[in-house]
């Protein structure tokens, strides 16, 4: 900093005495006072590109130049005569030429602060230059302040250079955001607010419209830079995206400004509005060459402050300007400067250097005599011309008076401070000092001339206040900007129907539309956020944001707007739904008829049909048929804690307790005819009586039962929520495929065993049918449950397939077992005797008076008969006529043999009873020769008298094979009547049966087996 500020020095002194000898300095406004206050405006144009090196400026303007010169001028004048403001103290100005470019301004703020640099070394008002030679000048107060310059980039070159001599500098126009640093910029301060604000009301504007995709341009500088960077932030946070941005010199040529049409023209259609951060020059060099490119009508241009409502930017080019919208400082016009400005001529004029270039400019004439007569103008200037013609006042004027007067005000307040009670400058204000005068400014607060509140906040800035303006078209060939809305402290207020006359004519600056409901942008890679492809959520997820699809949580589902989830309504078998109807009606009438059944067997328990049947067993396989068709009532209720212990008891127990008492009857039918089918028997099988058979199947039962505790350990019941499908919710019981598949696997043991069993003892004798229809009974139980199995596990209708399939069991079981057996007891009476149930064509025997030691004893007998007779390959029958009342016969399978007389034989006994049996021819279907002998025996009226085959010891021998007899099946069914049947359990007779005669018949027979 002491280095630069030694520089400074140097050049300032060279340049004096340089100057002095040249004789080319730039023109100087000069006004006196007591404090001399420094202004930069821009009296003329920017140097052209070609220019700039020279730093030659173009020519003179009227609103940014001369305007604001005389404003300048008059509000010092105005202050001056106000006896309340700085009394006794005169406000003075010099008043430069800033060209709206850096390096001329840098220049001329040198100059400002010349006159205090070699203050020390006038003499008698003459420099010595470093040749020796003396140059007359005129010694000058020091500058104690600067107003202006317009441009941003401009005032903070003038800012760096200030602020090395603590000289404050107020600015009118420079809104750049990087101003409000002031860490960098300790010593400026505004009267208009800072970009950041003009950016977002922008930003506001294009939120307004929906213009999601918009392309962006801004002016070369730190103007244009800051504020478009500001547009860009906010615009991110807003979900704006910028298409492309792109900067360019204000006076570029035009082949950058077509150059960058064609790249905005490569956005069309999507991005149509530009959004335009730029200086008034910038903006007109777009607009020729839309008209150049024949782009006219094909963008919206959203403007800056830069362009406002200045009509030298559209000036010629109103049609490509047509629909623009513009950010203006909130400026009216001041009606006292006008009553001023209009009345001013060149010949009065004379304070003003640049003032009679300006008039020769405005009417393009030359003023002839004046010092600064232009000859290029041949029309001469007449005394008729006045500036009221075409008259437009500056639109920023409002803040170039306002900065005047926070100068003035600032100076005024320190004079207060330093000099209380004194009217003047003091002594305490000589000089005066730059870092006082800046906390004298920061306190500033006072009415503009807008009727505004002015003040300064800690970074120097003003509040921001904007008018929106919009540049139509009013009638042929006649445009203009109309007010259509303002920006205030962040509010935004449109008047869309002055700006667009129908909703349809709102110009579209989007590159993807906006999704449907229940879709969500995805962006493509490479491309900004706006532009993106909608994509549907699937069915149940929801619009978490615009990007993400979120699925809803198991037992909910997205609402209707596809913002949120709701609960899913739990659903659960209800009483009145078509299927639980149907399941309980079946359940209900099966009930009913197993009631009915075991009502019957009840009833009827003493007749041979209930008797043959194992009746204690049936009552077993009754209770376990009504509390399966139970089970149905527990599956289909609401699922309670309760219910749920009762269906996996009942699901469980229910089939074990049928099929434990099925296969504790077919097993011992099955080891019954196995017992019958030996040729020597030994021992009488265990585990016979009706005792022991309900001791096994509540065994079976036990088992079954401790399954299901084990699981109720293991798998406490309860209630739980269950998902067949991500839309569905069910209210169940938690009974896992464990607790299912374990008890049912144990009664589909019981029905396997069962099953096995009946196949086995399929070709019982054919009046012993109970043992078929337990065979097809579990033929159809197993069918029934591999159709369950599949179907349960397969499908979402779990409750109501085990209701049916449990109510399904135990109807077959009801139907095949029990329906014949009623049928019989209720329309078939004559049926229900002992005999139907005793007798068979395949092996029979029915002998002696029904004690096990006679029958054993004739057994003997027989069998050794037949031994000595070798191996005839004949079938024996015995029959008893009037054996208790009954016939009896007995079947005997022996190798075939060799038989005297013609295959006929006869047998005398020493009583004189008799035994003939015949052979008949040979069978064709082999080497061997089936018969049937039948042997007829009558009992003695006696029962001491003891009867022997006579003759024929070997007859005793005969094998003799007792069926079994269903009559033994209950527990209180006893052989000690006289009426009671034998016993199945007696397989090996004594050896001394009592016959009264023994008659043997020859029948041809075909193989048969147990």
């Amino acid at each position: 900093m002491v280095l630069l500020l030694i520089l400074a020095v140097l050049f300032l002194k060279e340049d004096v005495c340089g100057s002095a000898q040249s004789n080319e300095r730039r023109v100087v406004a000069h006004m006196p006072g007591d404090i001399i206050i420094g202004a930069l405006f821009s009296v003329h144009h920017q140097p052209t590109v070609d220019k700039v090196h020279e730093r030659k400026c173009g020519a003179v303007r009227e609103q940014y130049g001369i305007q604001r010169v005389e404003a300048m001028l008059h509000t010092l004048e105005r202050i001056n005569s106000d006896p309340t403001l700085l009394p006794n103290i005169t406000l003075g100005c010099e008043i430069r030429d800033s060209c709206w470019h850096s390096a001329v301004a840098l220049e001329q703020s040198i100059e400002f602060i010349r006159d205090s640099l070699i203050s020390s070394e006038e003499e008698e008002g003459l420099v010595r230059c470093v040749d020796g030679s003396s140059s007359s000048f005129r010694s000058k107060k020091p500058i104690v302040g600067v107003i202006g310059p317009g441009s941003s980039s401009v005032a903070i070159q003038v800012q760096n250079l200030l602020q090395l001599f603590n000289i404050p500098q107020i600015a009118y126009s420079a809104t750049s955001m990087d101003l409000s640093d002031k860490t960098l910029f300790k010593y400026f301060m505004r009267v208009v607010p800072s970009d950041a604000q003009q950016a977002r009301a922008m930003v506001d504007i294009v939120k307004r419209y929906n213009w999601t995709y918009v392309s962006a341009v801004h002016t070369e500088g730190n103007y244009g830079e800051s504020g478009m960077e500001a547009f860009k932030d906010m615009s991110a946070k807003e979900g704006i995206c910028i298409a492309h941005s792109y900067k360019i010199y204000s006076n570029a040529g035009e082949q950058s400004f077509d150059k960058l049409l064609k790249k905005l023209r490569s956005h069309l259609p999507k991005a149509r509005v530009v959004a335009c951060f730029c200086e008034g020059m910038t903006v007109r060099g777009l607009l020729m060459a839309m008209r150049r490119l024949g782009l006219v009508g094909e963008f919206l241009l959203l403007g800056s402050d830069g362009w406002a409502d200045r009509y030298d930017v559209t000036d010629g080019y109103q049609r490509e300007a047509v629909g623009g919208i513009t950010i203006k400082l909130q400026s009216p016009d001041v009606k006292w400067f006008d009553d001023y400005y209009l009345k001013l001529r060149p010949e009065t004029n004379l304070r003003n250097p640049w003032f009679q270039e300006f008039w020769q400019h405005r009417f393009q004439c030359r003023l002839e005599g004046f010092a600064q007569e232009n000859s290029k103008y041949n029309k001469t200037c007449n005394s008729s011309l006045t500036l009221r013609t075409h008259h437009v006042q500056d639109s920023k004027m409002g803040f170039v008076i306002n900065a005047i007067y926070s100068m003035a005000y600032g100076l005024h307040n320190m004079q207060m401070s330093l000099c209380p009670g004194y009217a003047g400058l003091c002594d305490a204000m000589k000089p005066i000092d730059g870092r006082k005068l800046l906390d004298s400014l920061m306190k500033t607060n006072f009415t503009g001339v807008s009727g505004d509140m002015i003040l300064f906040d800690e970074n120097g800035d003003s509040p921001g206040r904007y008018e929106i303006m919009n540049f139509k078209e009013m009638g042929k060939d006649y445009f203009d900007y109309i007010n259509v809305g303002s920006w205030d402290n962040g509010e935004l207020k449109m008047d869309d129907d002055e700006v667009w006359s129908k909703k349809s004519n709102i110009i579209r600056s989007v590159c993807s539309e906006p999704c449907e409901k229940g879709q969500i942008k995805v962006i493509r890679k490479g491309e900004v956020s706006c532009c993106w492809t909608c994509t549907p959520c699937k069915e149940n997820e929801y619009v978490f944001d615009e990007y993400t699809c979120k699925a809803c949580q198991l037992g909910s589902w997205p609402t209707d707007d596809l913002t949120g989830c709701d609960l899913i309504p739990v659903q659960y078998l209800r009483w009145g739904d078509p299927e639980p109807i149907a399941a309980v009606v079946f359940a209900c009438l099966g009930l009913l008829a197993t009631l009915f059944v075991t009502a019957v067997f009840i009833i009827y328990r003493d007749t041979p049909v209930v008797k043959s049947s194992s009746r204690e067993l049936c009552y077993i396989i009754l209770a376990g048929i009504c509390l399966g068709y139970l089970c149905t009532f527990c599956l289909i209720a609401k699922p309670k804690q309760i219910y749920c212990y009762l269906q996996r008891i009942g699901i469980g127990l229910s089939p074990a307790m049928s099929y434990s008492a099925l296969v504790t009857k077919t097993n011992r039918i099955a080891r019954i005819l196995a017992g019958s089918k030996k040729k020597i028997c030994t021992k009488k099988p265990r585990f016979m009586s009706a005792c022991a058979q309900l001791v096994i199947a509540f065994i079976l039962i036990c088992i079954q039962l401790g399954i299901i505790v084990a699981l109720f350990i293991m798998e406490p019941p309860d209630i739980m929520h269950d998902y067949p499908s991500i839309r569905e919710v069910y209210l169940i019981c938690n009974t896992t495929n464990l607790g299912v598949v374990t008890p049912l696997g144990y009664n589909g043991l019981l029905i396997l065993s069962c099953t096995f069993y009946a196949f086995k003892t399929r070709n019982v004798p054919a009046n012993f049918n109970e043992a078929k229809y337990i065979a097809f009974t579990m033929y159809t139980t197993c069918i029934i449950w591999l159709a369950f199995v599949p179907i349960y596990f397969g499908s979402n209708y779990k409750i109501i397939t085990m209701c049916f399939s449990v109510s399904l069991s135990a109807t077959v079981a009801l139907g095949c077992m029990f329906v014949p057996k009623v049928y019989i007891i209720l329309a078939k009476p004559e049926r229900n005797v002992r005999s139907a149930f005793t007798t068979s064509t395949v092996v029979r025997m029915h002998v002696g008076d029904g004690k096990s030691s006679s029958a054993a004893s004739r057994s003997s007998s027989l069998v050794n008969l037949w031994k000595r007779r070798g191996s005839s390959g004949e079938t024996l029958r015995y029959k008893d006529r009037r054996l208790a009342q009954h016939k009896s016969e007995i079947e005997c399978f022996t190798p075939k043999g060799s038989m005297g007389n013609g295959g006929r034989a006869t047998m005398s006994s020493s009583n004189g009873k008799s035994v003939t049996w015949a052979q008949n021819e040979k069978s064709t279907r082999g080497q061997h020769l089936w018969q049937r002998l039948s042997i007829h025996i009558n009992k003695k009226e006696n029962p001491n008298q003891t009867t022997a085959a006579a003759g024929k010891p070997d007859l005793e021998e005969l094998v003799a094979l007792t069926p079994p007899s269903p009559f033994r099946d209950s527990v209180d069914s006893g052989s000690t009547t006289p009426n009671s049947p034998v016993s199945e359990s007696a397989l090996c007779i004594p050896s001394s049966p009592k016959y009264d005669t023994l008659i043997i018949r020859d029948y041809t027979q075909s193989s048969s087996s147990l």
